[in-house]
Formats: structure tokens, sequence, C-alpha cells
């Protein structure tokens, strides 16, 4: 692999004409598409093989034009002090509302809270819910804008009102983030390569990259029926790797250049072995993102194979354009240890000058000094990485995950301003009503059958009330709807859910009627058990593969599993720090978390799924390096300082804008963003400061020569890829290491 990534490196550095032709004309062609792209068609949110999606499905069958999964508003209604919604004036301003609510083209029905038992007891609030034709995601703005203007004029005229629901559920917007995120990360690269145009050409690259990925996305939009909302994480991943991927390339031709290389050959060496490199740490986020398809949910799917796409043509990116733009460069990005004018400095290497026959020693930079640091007291740095770590994930043994509710929004929102007026006036189960419905097609008295579910409902636990029976017009499919007394997010109201089931299968024994449980909250439960389900398998795939990988990259069966435990240790150690902020409460006022509660249900699997895939960069490119000096000769102690001396300031600039973009998403009001930004983030600087800067050297320190031992029929067996670049070695290049080597 090597030799021919090193052609293809200094072919694009020779022809970078035409290959900058070619990937201006591929940005051009997506840009084009997506601008002549019709919009993204409706696409339901569906959860295969879950109970809440079945029952979906049937209400969809037996009540036609019903829009059982379309989104709901809920309008409420608080009356001045002193005053209740029941007075004259008061009642005339709500049906003055609800008449206004009802001419959307978009709107199913409007419920009369007079007329629907939506007064509360002591009368001083009212809700009215407004039923759509479509989901949130697809509900047109107009729609939204008449909810919120029709709530306003009731304000006007003197009610306290709040809206609740998924009606005015939006499509995520970033901008901000991502642009404090480059931000942060062209200081990074500027501070790592002293050079404004080589700290350029990473960023300049990955936005080409994400350019094409996204607006080949938008433009296939229509056609492969994507969500709108699946361009959000090949835009993230793909600014992460992009950077990444083309710092990693550009570093490398830099270090080749201090050796004296020209530069079509440094160009090709880069290449061929940091190239090497990119192609199997970009492997590995590729087989983390497509994995994701083992969770069985549409919308996860199609975003993780998006952002692999993404992630793959960020790869052929920096194998491809990145030469191509250093051979326009030339002389402009220069060697290491060789200071441009921007930093003010004379032209001087931080390496080894010739002077005559003499060398001068060369200063060790901090990776090496770390890393020999490490290589002393391995046992002392290995013990207090894992006691850390260890110590950070205590919190996870206590997780609690769910699906976030108007609960979890911020106290400013009129969300979650409606929800507490609901809690207020009803009970905290109201704003999370359950839905039965009762398929009593294949009995012989459906109207016995609902009359027994209704009852067997009624003497549950934690039930407040209990709707009559709505069937359909066929008469064999009724709806029954249930209060819960707890809230959406509570273990009561989720084992309430269970008990219902349990109660259904009993009723399906005696009668072969059908009970199942849908509704908002019933289907954030099902996805709750469906992603806790999925994460062992995924894990196993996901690893699995990761591991036989890297025992091809590495050729070693030790270096993969200490980087797989790693992994699984700072994953461990980040889901504890978001448990302790998020459901525990602590630092809650720093990162401005106004409300605790369950652990969003996707968080594990999703973090597991994007930090494996940036870990095992890190891992790749870091690493490549050490074995790489030891196939060369090295000792394994000293191959481990020699990794750090060229990779460590690499990688640690890498992790330092992996880091910079996902702290951008902290300041979201939205408390998913806000969990994922803080995760992601804390989760790259336990895996790249303490296990790959730390445990990583110490284990290999106290390993030796063992860490690199495969057994001899398998060393046989697996194919190699070269990816130490030892087919591009020259005569001249071994004596010269020869020389070292006897030096040394």
């Amino acid at each position: 692999m090597a030799t021919f990534l090193y052609r293809l490196g200094r072919f694009s550095f020779r022809r970078r004409h035409v290959i900058a032709l070619f990937w201006v004309a591929l940005l051009a062609l997506a840009g084009v598409g997506a601008a002549g792209a019709p919009a993204a068609g409706p696409t339901s949110f569906s959860i295969p093989g879950t109970e809440a999606q079945k029952a979906f499905d049937l209400l969809e069958e037996r009540f036609p034009g019903a829009s059982a999964d379309g989104a709901t508003g809920r309008v409420v209604f608080k009356a001045p002090a002193g005053e209740k919604v029941t007075d004259a004036e008061n009642k005339a301003i709500v049906r003055k509302t609800v008449e206004e609510l009802s001419g959307g083209s978009e709107v199913a029905r409007v419920t009369d809270p007079y007329e629907g038992g939506g007064v509360s007891q002591d009368g001083t609030i009212a809700y009215t819910s407004v039923s759509y034709k479509v989901s949130g995601l697809e509900l047109e703005e107009s729609s939204r804008d008449a909810l919120e203007g029709a709530a306003e004029d009731a304000r006007d005229a003197g009610l306290t009102v709040e809206i609740g629901g998924d009606a005015l559920q939006a499509v995520p917007h970033t901008g901000a983030a991502e642009v404090i995120g480059i931000g942060v990360a062209a200081v990074v690269l500027v501070i790592t390569f002293g050079s404004l145009l080589a700290a350029g050409m990473p960023l300049l690259t990955a936005i080409i990259g994400v350019g094409i990925g996204v607006g080949t996305i938008t433009a296939l939009a229509s056609t492969l029926e994507l969500d709108s909302t699946t361009p959000i994480l090949a835009t993230m991943i793909g600014l992460a790797v992009g950077i990444d991927y083309a710092l990693f390339v550009v570093s490398r031709y830099r270090a080749e250049l201090a050796e004296g290389r020209e530069r079509e050959e440094a160009a090709g060496r880069a290449v061929g072995t940091a190239g090497s490199a990119v192609v199997f740490a970009g492997l590995t986020v590729v087989i983390a993102l497509v994995g994701l398809a083992v969770v069985n949910i549409p919308l996860l799917t199609k975003m993780g194979v998006a952002a692999a796409a993404t992630v793959a043509i960020a790869v052929v990116i920096a194998l491809t354009l990145v030469p191509a733009l250093l051979g326009y460069a030339g002389r402009r990005v220069r060697p290491v240890g060789e200071k441009s004018r921007l930093l003010g400095g004379r032209s001087e290497k931080n390496g080894s000058e010739k002077d005559g026959n003499e060398r001068k020693p060369q200063r060790p930079n901090m990776g090496t000094r770390w890393a020999s640091f490490v290589v002393r007291r391995p046992v002392a740095v290995l013990l207090l990485g894992v006691v850390g770590l260890g110590a950070a994930a205590v919190p996870a043994a206590s997780l609690e995950l769910g699906l976030p509710d108007d609960g979890s929004q911020p106290t400013s929102t009129t969300q979650r301003r409606a929800y507490d007026l609901m809690s207020e006036g009803f009970g905290p189960g109201f704003n999370g009503p359950l839905v039965v419905v009762v398929d009593a097609k294949g009995s012989d008295d459906p109207q016995a059958v609902f009359q027994r579910t209704s009852d067997a409902v009624k003497a549950l636990d934690d039930v407040v009330a209990v709707a009559p029976a709505a069937p359909n017009k066929a008469g064999d499919t009724a709806t029954i709807t249930v209060v819960p007394e707890s809230k959406p997010s509570s273990v009561a109201t989720e084992d309430l859910v269970h008990g219902i089931r349990d109660a259904g299968r009993e009723i399906k024994a005696d009668t072969e009627a059908d009970v199942l449980v849908t509704g908002a909250t019933a289907m954030n439960i099902d996805v709750s058990q469906k992603l806790n389900d999925a994460l062992v398998p995924y894990l196993i795939l996901v690893v699995g593969l990761a591991f036989l990988l890297l025992i091809v990259v590495f050729r070693s069966i030790l270096v993969p599993l200490k980087a797989a435990l790693g992994f699984l240790l700072s994953v461990l150690a980040a889901l504890g720090a978001v448990v302790a902020v998020f459901q525990w409460g602590w630092l809650s006022g720093l990162m401005n978390v106004e409300q605790t509660g369950p652990v969003m249900s996707m968080m594990p699997i999703f973090m597991v799924g994007v930090v494996f895939g940036l870990a095992m960069d890190y891992e790749v490119f870091l690493v490549t390096r050490m074995r790489e000096a030891y196939v060369h000769g090295e000792q394994p102690s000293q191959a481990v300082v020699t990794g750090f001396r060229h990779g460590a300031r690499v990688v640690t600039a890498a992790a330092v804008i992996m880091i910079a973009v996902f702290s951008g998403f902290i300041g979201s009001s939205e408390s998913m963003v806000k969990m994922i930004g803080f995760g992601l983030a804390i989760a790259v600087l336990f895996d790249a400061f303490v296990v790959r800067m730390a445990i990583v050297p110490a284990v290999l320190a106290l390993l030796g020569k063992k860490a690199w031992w495969l057994p001899k029929w398998l060393d046989r067996v697996l194919p190699n890829v070269d990816v130490e670049g030892e087919g591009l070695r020259t005569e001249d290049d071994r004596k010269d290491e020869d020389r070292e080597l006897v030096r040394a």
C-alpha cells in the first residue's frame, strides 16, 4: 500500500492542475445538484420492531386520516390572579383562540377545553390540543407562525399563554458552534505549523470535503428519502476528520523536507507513510459509523452512512488534493523547525544540522521529554491514568437512560413553561398521556374486550384517569387514553407502560385481541430499550472489526487489544462525567444545565460510534510512528520516544481541535445538543490526553518487544500493507539508519 500511495502522492504533486480542477469541478457539481434538487419530501420517524411503532401503524390502517404520528401542539391558558378561565370574558378569549387555530391547512383537529375536560379543577388553567397531519419536523413554518400568533393574541387579551408539544420542534440548526470550532482550529494550526499557508490547507481541504459531502446529501435527499437532519452529523464529523487527516499529511511532508528530500519526493513519502495511516484510520471511522445500522433506527442509519461517506471523501482528499496544494505552495511551506516570517524568527532547524562532518545535538521537544519520562516510570503513569479514569467512570454505574421531553427544556422556553402549567393544573402525568390501542378484530365481542382493557388499566398503580374507549367506524379497534400520575420521564411511568403490556398479554391469551401501548411517552421508552439492547452487539461488531483491522496495521495482538481496552476505559469515564453533570447536577451551573434528569438514551451508542473512530485515529497516527521506528531497528523503549517526537505535537493539535469543535455545542439551549457536545468533548479529552498520551506509552514500555509479537502462522496469513513505508526505503536510507544505530 505504501508504494501505491507514494506514487499517488507524487502524481498528485506533479499533476496538481488536474487534481485541483477535478475537486473544484466535483464541488461545483455537488453545489449545482444541491441547488437544483427538489426539497426533501416528508419522511416519517419510524422505529421498526417496537410495540409503539406497531400501534402507530395499526392506527393509520384502522383510523384513516387520523394522523396518529402527526405533530401535536398544546396551548395552555392561565387566568389572571383572582380570575378563572371559565369566566365569560376569559372563556370568550379561549374559544376565539381555538377558532383561530382551526384554520390552518395542516391542522387535523383542535379540541375545545370546555367540552373535552380541558379545564383544571380550580378553574384557573385550561388547555387545547392541536393535532396536525404531519410530524413536527415536516410542519410548514407558516403553521408554527399561526400557532404562535394565536397564542400571542390571547396574551395581548390578558391571559398567560404557553405552547407545548412537538409542533414547535424545528430542524436543529448549527452554525455558530462550527464557526467557533473552525476559529479555534485555525489558531491551533497556525501555532502548530507557524505558517498561515500551511495552517490554511487543512481548513480549506476539510471545507471542500464537507461541501462535497453535504452538497451530495442535499442533492440526493429527495431521491433517497433522507431526513433533513441527516447532514448534521456528516458536517460535524467531516470537519473533524478532514482537518485531522490533512494535518497529518502536511506534518509528515514538512518532516520529510527537514530530512533534506526534494519537494515532490517529500510529498510522495508523506502520502505513502502518513497517508497509509489516514486510510486505516478512516476505515475505523467508517466501520463505526456504518455500524450504527445495527440499531435498526432508519434515521440513525442514514445519519451514520452519510457521515461515513463524508469521511471517505476526506480520506481521498488528504491523499490527492493535499499533495496537489503542497505543489502549489512550493517553498512557502517550510520544513519542520524552520521558522517562518509569521513567527518572526531566523531560519533555523529544530533538528539535527550538519556542519561539515559534525552534527549538532538535537534539542528534545515536549513530546520527547514526556515520552522519556513515561518510559522511565511506566508503572506509576499507568496506575495514575487507570485510577483517574476509573474514578471518573464511577458515576456511570448510576446511569439512567431516557429521552428528553419538554420538562428538560430551559425555564426560559415556552415549552417548559407550558409543561409546568400543565403539571400545576392537572398533574405531571398530563404532559405524557399514553394511548392504548385495542385490536379486537378477531373477537366475538369487541365491546367487552374494550371494557375489560379499561378495567385492567384502571386497576394498575400510578393511573390518574382512563378515558372511555373510542372505537373506529368498523367497531373492531379502539383507543383508550391513559393519564399517568407521574411525569413522562419517570421510572414509575415506564413501569406503568410495562404493566399495561403485561395485562394486555393476559387479555390476548383469553380473547386473542392485541393490546398495544403507544404515544410519545411509550415511543421514548421503546426507543431507549431498543438502543440499550443494541449497545452490546454494536460494541462487538465495531470493536471486533476494528480489532482485526488494527492487527493487520500493527502486525501485533497486544497493541490492538490495548487500544480497544483503553477506548472502553475513556468512554466509561466520559459517561461518568455526563452522569455527574446532567443527572447528578455537579457543575450544572457552570454548564448552564437548568434541569437534571435521565441521560439521553442515544448517548452511549452515539459516543461509542463517534469517539471510537476518533480514538482509533489518534492510536493509528501515534503508534504507526512507533512501529515504523521499531521495524527500522530501534529498541522498543526508544521507538516509543521516537513516535512521540514525531507525532505527539500533531496528535495534541488534532485533539485540541476536536475538543474545541465539540465544546462549541455546550452553549446550545437544546439539552440534547448540550449533552452531546459535552460528552464528546470530555471523551476526546480523556482518550487523547490520558489514554493515548499516558497509558499507551506506559503499556508499550512495560511490554517491550512483546508488544509487537505476532504468531508466525498469523504473520504468514495476514496481508502486508506496509504502513511503515518499508518499501520506500532506499539504500541511502538504510546506510543513514545504520550510522544512527552505531552512534546510539
